[in-house]
């Protein structure tokens, strides 16, 4: 307490504002005058029109409640400073609302409209903490009130708000039970988020309100895995936990299809042979019926991502990453887990602590996963004693007939040691390695005899326990070290060790028929001053020896009985009046006396000594209840494997939740590929040959995983991968549907422009006009831009060092006379003498680039059964736009497949995410029956593939839909010289360098082929290069201007490293994902 003035003192305030000082002393507080007038001044204070003061104020507000003083008669003056307009006051209102909101609920319900106000504030943090108040206002009149604030959050423009929003919900969950079907929805929203900073917090939402829906997860479940390397480490471990639990019951097991042999050699530790020999015969049955195994990609996906979290500087994370792995992965897999868990055992004793439990369970069933490992498990003398055991269950279990005479040594060492709680673990650990290691029991008999000399009562008295336990095995050889321990009676105190003496000698009395009337007779005159479990044990023997060797003892035996007769204990009682009965011979006893000496000395089983961690496996591991051996109170169980697989296609995500139009027609004739590229996933047809390209392609993108957050930072995978792995697909659809349109005598669309490359506004009017629509004026300007483009498409197909990649491409564009982008005309033969040189102008970009005209692909907007008739395409030009150079030029072609006419065709309501912009196209008056029409709009991606969202309006209907860009279609080709590019590139490492080895298919290795696939998945520009096995391209992205940098060097074979340079980390690693796609397909 001495310390807690200092604060007033520090800042001044005590003294001058004349308060008095206070916290001297635990009596000064209280009611008295003093702390009235304390009260006071600070009231004076809040009510200041400084903010410095308020500031000050709320400091010591702070400082009492975090003292344990009662501030709450400061509530009202508190409150009035919400309005506040310095930020760091409302935080610390915030802060005492939070913590007074629960106590004082009246006051708090006086300040509602206050916090309803703050929920609109135009700060983020003064939103966020206004719905946190809310949700700590625990009175049940303003349920509705909370329901409508986290329904509004949950919508708003902020992550951070989102995420406040998902920490409510529990909280008004437990205040109002009955709410749960409205919060579901809210957390179904929340779930499809696409941020990374709310994914966490809504999962454990999830977990706490409605952990049975797994339905909710199924759309999301890829992104939930592609998203978990860039969430925060808390969000990590909860998003893994219920993935461990959501993979459970939605893939088959992955070591369903093991060998016998194996499945023998993995069998418990203390598994018996005969057991095992009993179940091979139906294990052999079902394993005939069984399909071959082959690995859901979903399942791979979510082993893949979760591995490089291994890495983790968080101990949760890594031990969250071991349970999953532990109960999901593959055993060939499982390895891996060993030595980050290794790694945690240099943390703090907590720590190590928590993963030792984990450890001692996991190497009971996988032994070999740690034996490399053994001498991490040494223990140290500064180890705390809890540590110090649970090391030594875990070196037992790994104790074989290789390593044990390694690990005895050890235990030597240990029983040395001045811990007497850890010499007596080791004691049960040496008897536990003689138990299960045939070869050593002698030995580590003879140790454990020696032992019975030590000075110290306890290892003397855990050494009998141990030495009767292992004596059970082999009795009859052991006679002298039961005589030994006879000797003992008269030394050893401790009640367990002398019951285990008792014990032994009275169940091996045959074989010391000298030595075991003697004891009794010790034993009888020390009888009532003994414990109750030694005088149990004493009745036993009196039993066992009257019925072996009456003569000697039947006299002790009746004088044990009747002192037993009259003990204070009632079960000492009740055994003395029962073995009478059962063991002397009377007129009234029962059948029961013939089979007397069956009942004593039938033979018994040796003991198994067992490991406690031997069943805790059903708990689910870093659990808890797995750490308590007992089920915690909202424990979920880890479901079982299911028989057959479910539906995978649940997880497959055709269009975003809140658009209405559909394609599901389309794609439903795609044939999907796994959802993670080749090179990384395919599962063979057993769980070993699914194993080994999954060590190789881990190693292959390490680079990539560790250097830039991998590729698991992707806003918009789901959609992006679907688009890519249809691409093939999509081009054939796009060829049925030109052949279509020709026989019913229609125009051609501009989607076949759409594949070469797309026009301006003036060329979309001409081409209009190719489609019987009346083209005004603008109709010259389209002639005009005609000729500017086959001027162009004649200079182009001989430009440069790419000449001969062209041709064909420029060719195959006037067939479809379809409109070559360029801004500039240069002669071909100044084109040849500028390459190479340093050019800043990039006007002459598109001259001296190799566009893959046949790349450009076309997008459905609006299936015409959704449109009711209109249907809607779009592509990206890949041209400049001519509104803003901000923005990206995107095609929109419009078709009316109805019989009436189409009239006021807009953009209404656009509403796209925070940054973005949208241009609209101009009205379109109205479109024939069986027309098609083209028009260009402007949107601002913010370098970001997330949809922009907005209505397209007719005269009667509103549609809503999206338009979703391929990272690629982000940027702008620029030209730069090879001295320039590797300039450039030297300034993007590190973290902008993302690097992806690849095997180019056999149709992809000619200089053409890798050109056209590498700029049909980017619109990037050629770059010289002096190597001939090197590619270059260069490209800026078209919002903020930053460089991307794409290299790809050929190597021996079909080996090829690509390598992408950009500071934009994201765009980076989904741009080396597109582009390897296509350089495979």
């Amino acid at each position: 307490m001495a310390a807690s003035p200092a604060y007033g003192e520090e800042k001044g305030g005590s003294s001058s504002l004349g308060e008095p000082e206070y916290g001297h002393d635990p009596a000064s507080g209280g009611i008295f005058a003093s702390d009235y007038k304390r009260h006071d001044d600070l009231k004076e204070m809040l009510d200041s029109n400084k903010d410095s003061l308020k500031l000050e104020a709320m400091k010591r507000i702070v400082a009492m409640i975090a003292r344990g003083k009662n501030a709450s008669d400061l509530f009202p003056a508190v409150v009035k400073n919400v309005a506040c307009k310095n930020i760091e006051v409302k935080k610390l209102v915030y802060v005492y609302l939070v913590r007074y909101a629960e106590e004082q609920q009246d006051l708090a319900l006086l300040s509602i409209s206050t916090f309803q106000r703050g929920l609109k504030d135009p700060n983020q943090l003064i939103r966020a903490s206004a719905l946190r108040v809310l949700s700590s206002i625990r009175v049940p009149i303003i349920v509705p009130i909370m329901m409508l604030a986290i329904k509004e959050a949950a919508s708003d423009m902020s992550p951070y708000v989102r995420k406040t929003a998902a920490h409510a919900i529990p909280k008004l969950y437990s205040l109002d039970s009955d709410q749960k079907d409205q919060l579901i929805e809210v957390i179904e929203k929340l779930l499809a988020d696409k941020t990374t900073l709310v994914a966490g917090s809504v999962v454990m939402a999830f977990e706490e309100v409605c952990p049975e829906r797994i339905d909710l997860i199924h759309k999301n479940y890829r992104k939930l895995c592609n998203l978990l390397i860039d969430v925060e480490e808390w969000g990590q471990v909860v998003i893994i936990n219920m993935l461990t639990r959501y993979a459970r019951t939605q893939f088959l097991s992955p070591n369903q299809n093991e060998s016998l042999l194996e499945e023998s050699a993995e069998k418990a530790f203390y598994g018996s042979e005969e057991e095992d020999t009993k179940d091979a015969k139906a294990e052999a049955a079902s394993l005939a019926k069984r399909k071959p195994y082959v690995m859901d990609p979903d399942h791979r996906l979510l082993l893949r991502n979760t591995k490089p979290l291994l890495q983790s500087r968080n101990a949760a994370v890594v031990m969250a990453v071991a349970q999953l792995y532990f109960h999901l992965a593959p055993k060939a897999e499982v390895g891996v887990i060993a030595k980050a868990l290794v790694r945690l055992l240099r943390s703090h004793s907590e720590v190590q602590y928590v993963v030792l439990q984990n450890v001692a369970t996991m190497s009971i069933k996988r032994r070999g996963m740690f034996e490399p490992y053994l001498k991490s498990f040494y223990i140290r003398s500064t180890d705390p004693t809890q540590i110090k055991i649970l090391k030594l269950e875990v070196l037992t279990n790994l104790a074989n007939e290789t390593n044990i005479s390694t690990i005895l040594r050890e235990f030597q060492t240990y029983i040395r040691s001045m811990d007497k709680d850890f010499v007596a673990a080791t004691i049960q650990a040496i008897g536990r390695c003689a138990t299960n290691i045939g070869k050593v029991r002698d030995t580590c008999l003879n140790g454990l005899v020696q032992l019975l000399s030590n000075r110290d009562e306890l290892v003397v008295a855990e050494s009998v326990v141990v030495i009767k336990k292992l004596l059970q095995m082999q009795p009859a050889q052991h006679s002298e070290i039961i005589k030994h321990m006879a000797k003992l009676t008269d030394n050893i105190q401790v009640p367990m060790a002398r019951a285990s003496i008792l014990w032994l000698i009275g169940e091996y009395c045959e074989h010391v028929p000298k030595i075991a009337p003697d004891v009794l007779r010790k034993m009888a005159k020390s009888f009532t001053n003994e414990e109750d479990i030694v005088k149990l044990q004493v009745i036993n023997l009196a039993a066992k020896l009257y019925l072996t060797n009456s003569k000697q003892s039947k006299l002790l035996t009746q004088y044990v009985l009747n002192l037993a007769k009259y003990d204070q204990n009632y079960d000492i009682r009740d055994r003395a009046r029962f073995i009478r009965q059962l063991i002397v011979p009377t007129e009234k006893s029962g059948a029961l006396n013939k089979y007397a000496k069956k009942l004593f000395l039938a033979q018994k089983p040796a003991p198994i000594l067992e490991s406690s961690f031997k069943d805790r496996d059903h708990f689910q591991l870093g659990s808890l209840s797995h750490l308590l051996n007992a089920k915690a109170v909202g424990y979920q169980e880890l479901p079982d494997w299911p028989d057959e697989a479910p539906d995978p296609s649940v997880r497959n995500v055709e269009v975003p939740e809140w658009t209405k139009c559909t394609s599901r027609e389309k794609r439903k004739e795609k044939v999907e590929k796994p959802f993670y590229s080749d090179s990384e996933g395919e599962s063979g047809p057993t769980e070993s040959a699914d194993s080994e390209p999954e060590s190789v392609s881990e190693e292959s993108g390490s680079s990539s995983s560790s250097g830039s957050s991998s590729s698991s930072s992707e806003e918009e995978d789901e959609e992006d991968e679907e688009e890519g792995s249809g691409e093939s697909e999509d081009k054939e659809e796009e060829e049925e549907k030109r052949k279509k349109r020709k026989e019913k005598g229609g125009p051609q669309k501009a989607s076949s422009a759409g594949s070469a490359g797309s026009p301006s506004e003036e060329e979309e009017e001409t081409e209009g006009k190719k489609a019987k629509k009346a083209a005004g004026p603008q109709g010259r300007k389209g002639r005009a831009e005609t000729s500017s483009e086959e001027a162009s498409a004649s200079e182009s197909s001989s430009s440069g060092s790419d000449s001969g990649t062209e041709a064909p491409a420029v060719v195959e564009a006037k067939r479809r006379k379809a409109p070559i982008p360029s801004t500039s005309i240069v002669s071909t033969s100044l084109v040849t003498d500028l390459e190479g040189l340093t050019l800043t102008d990039t006007s002459l970009a598109p001259a001296l680039m190799s566009p893959a005209f046949g790349a450009v692909r076309t997008y459905e907007l609006l299936h015409r059964m959704a449109g009711e008739g209109l249907s809607v395409e779009y592509c990206f030009s890949r041209r400049p736009f001519p509104g803003d150079p901000h923005m990206v030029a995107v095609q929109i072609h419009i078709s009316n497949n109805t019989d009436a006419e189409v009239k006021s065709l807009r953009v209404s309501e656009p509403k796209p995410l925070s940054g973005m912009r949208i241009q609209e196209f101009p009205e379109i008056e109205s479109l024939a029956p069986g027309d098609t029409t083209s028009v260009v709009m402007g949107i601002d991606f913010c370098d970001s593939t997330q949809a922009a969202n907005f209505q397209l309006c007719t005269h009667t209907r509103h549609f809503y839909v999206s338009i979703q860009p391929p990272v690629g279609e982000l940027m702008a080709p620029v030209f730069m010289s090879e001295n320039e590019f590797r300039k450039e590139q030297g300034k993007l490492t590190g973290m902008s360098e993302i690097t992806e080895k690849l095997t180019l298919p056999e149709k992809c290795r000619s200089d053409h082929a890798i050109v056209q696939q590498v700029t049909s998945a980017a619109n990037v520009g050629r770059v010289p290069c002096g190597a001939d096995n090197e590619y270059r391209f260069a490209a800026k992205t078209v919002t903020s201007g930053s460089l991307v940098l794409v290299t790809l060097e050929r190597r021996e074979g079909a080996a090829a490293q690509l390598t992408v340079n950009s500071e934009k980390m994201v765009i980076g690693t989904m741009l080396v994902k597109d582009i390897v796609q296509a350089l495979a397909q």
